[in-house]
C-alpha cells in the first residue's frame, strides 16, 4: 500500500484496501461512528493513519496492522514432528514449509503422533507470545479413544482432573460418536475443549479417566477453524483470525 510522505495514509482508503468494504462504504462506516483508531472513535473523513502501527477497529473487530509478517493456519500431518529440523532425519514441519521463502516459527507444538492445527508465522513476537502461558488460547481436539465413553465420564472430566503434574481444567467435553462394531473393538470420539498446552496433555488425561486415545486431532485454536483444510496444507490466516489474535497476543 503506496504512503504519502510523512508514512501515513487515509483512514477510508487504508479500511478499503485491506478489504473491510468499498471506500463509500467505509466512509459511511467512519461517518457511523463504527471505526476506532487506537481507542478513540474518527469520524473525520481526511483522517490518515500510520498503518503500521495504528490499531484500527471496526465495529470492534480488530485490523491488522500493514505488516511484512506472514500468518499461517497448517494442517499438521500425522507423523511430522513439532520442529523446523531434525537430527534424526524425521519429516518435520520445515520439510513441509520448505517451499516458503521465509524462515518460519512455529507457535507452540504438537505431538508427533497427533495431527491438526498449528500456526506458523515469521513474526517472533506473536510466536513468543501466542506460546506463553499467559497468552494460551482454548483449543479444541477431536480424540477417538479405546472403549465407550459415558455420561459419566463427561461430568468427571468438566468436573476437572488432577494429574500428576497438577489439575486440569476442562472447558467443554462432549461425545461425538460411540460404536460397538462386531469385529473393531468398542470406540468412541469425544470433543474436547482445554486453555492449557502441556505435554501430551489430552492423552493424559483421556488415559487417566480410562480412555487410552486411538488418534488425536486439533481442531481449533481460539477463533481459527481447521474446517476442510486437508493434511499437510495451509493457508493464511483471515484478517478476523489475525486481529483477534494480535489482541489476544495484547500485540
Amino acid at each position: 500500500m503506496p504512503l504519502d510522505d510523512d508514512g501515513q495514509v487515509r483512514l477510508q482508503k487504508l479500511l478499503a484496501q485491506s478489504g473491510v468494504a468499498s471506500r463509500r462504504k467505509c466512509e459511511e462506516l467512519m461517518l457511523a461512528g463504527l471505526v476506532e483508531v487506537d481507542g478513540e472513535v474518527v469520524t473525520r473523513l481526511g483522517t490518515k493513519v500510520d498503518p503500521r502501527t495504528a490499531v484500527v477497529r471496526v465495529e470492534g473487530h480488530r485490523l491488522p496492522p500493514m505488516s511484512p509478517h506472514v500468518y499461517l493456519v497448517l494442517n499438521k500431518p500425522r507423523g511430522v514432528v513439532s520442529t523446523m529440523s531434525d537430527p534424526e532425519g524425521r519429516r518435520t514441519l520445515g520439510d513441509v514449509v520448505a517451499d516458503r521463502p521465509e524462515r518460519l516459527f512455529h507457535v507452540g507444538r504438537l505431538d508427533t503422533d497427533t495431527s491438526g492445527l498449528i500456526l506458523l508465522t515469521n513474526d517472533g513476537d506473536f510466536a513468543h507470545r501466542m506460546a506463553h502461558p499467559s497468552y494460551e488460547v482454548d483449543k479444541t481436539y477431536v480424540a477417538e479413544v479405546e472403549g465407550q465413553v459415558h455420561r459419566g465420564t463427561i461430568k468427571k472430566l468438566l468436573a476437572g482432573v488432577e494429574l500428576e503434574d497438577g489439575p486440569v481444567t476442562v472447558s467443554r467435553a462432549r461425545l461425538v460418536e460411540g460404536s460397538h462394531g462386531r469385529t473393531d473393538r468398542e470406540r468412541s470420539i469425544v470433543e474436547l475443549v482445554i486453555h492449557e498446552g502441556r505435554n501430551r496433555i489430552v492423552r493424559r488425561l483421556l488415559d487417566h479417566v480410562g480412555h487410552p486415545v486411538l488418534r488425536l486431532t486439533r481442531t481449533e485454536l481460539g477463533p481459527v477453524r481447521l474446517g476442510g483444510l486437508q493434511p499437510g496444507e495451509m493457508r493464511e490466516l483471515t484478517r478476523t483470525e489475525l486481529g483477534s489474535l494480535l489482541d489476544r497476543a495484547q500485540l
